[in-house]
């Protein structure tokens, strides 16, 4: 079986829709269980990326830059340091608690992502914002084989390539 998380779209009246694109191929889990990706090069004290790389999809941080990836199944991610061009930003995480996996309970923690966190960090309400948002998910194999329970919320701007954080951004 693959380990990856899930590419989620959100739906703005509530609940978020799992995309069920697949990736061919079982090669994933040497990845995540083995000798893949790994981490990016990162600034001993701000954690930032310094230099760009393919990363694990779970050493992706809070406040990682990255470029965008294929919709649906992810395995890894490639970062870079946010000063450079780039297609998304991860702006907040939330941490669910354990027990069995839900794809109600991931999708209603999901929703967190355009709520007063979107707000805090972009400067504008999701409603009134002219970026886009999804957020990275557990998947039930994440959730049991993984102990995976974080949901990151990531932003992009459909108009193209952002360079520096979109914190404050107010777009």
């Amino acid at each position: 079986m693959m380990k990856m998380r899930t590419r989620r779209a959100l739906a703005l009246a509530g609940s978020a829709v799992a995309l069920s694109v697949a990736l061919t191929g079982c090669s994933a889990i040497n990845g995540i269980l083995g000798g893949g990706a790994g981490d990016a090069d990162r600034d001993e004290e701000t954690g930032q990326v310094t230099e760009s790389s393919n990363i694990d999809i779970f050493a992706l941080k809070l406040g990682d830059c990255k470029m965008a990836s294929a919709s649906g199944l992810i395995e890894d991610a490639d970062v870079v340091p946010c000063d450079q061009p780039h297609d998304e930003e991860v702006y907040y995480e939330i941490t669910m608690k354990d027990g069995e996996f839900s794809e109600e309970d991931v999708d209603t923690a999901s929703q967190e992502c355009i709520g007063d966190a979107y707000t805090s960090f972009i400067g504008v309400a999701y409603d009134d914002s002219a970026l886009e948002v999804y957020p990275i998910t557990p998947t039930q194999d994440t959730w049991d084989q993984l102990n995976d329970r974080v949901v990151q919320c990531v932003v992009t701007d459909p108009a193209g390539q952002t360079t520096g954080s979109l914190k404050g951004a107010a777009r």
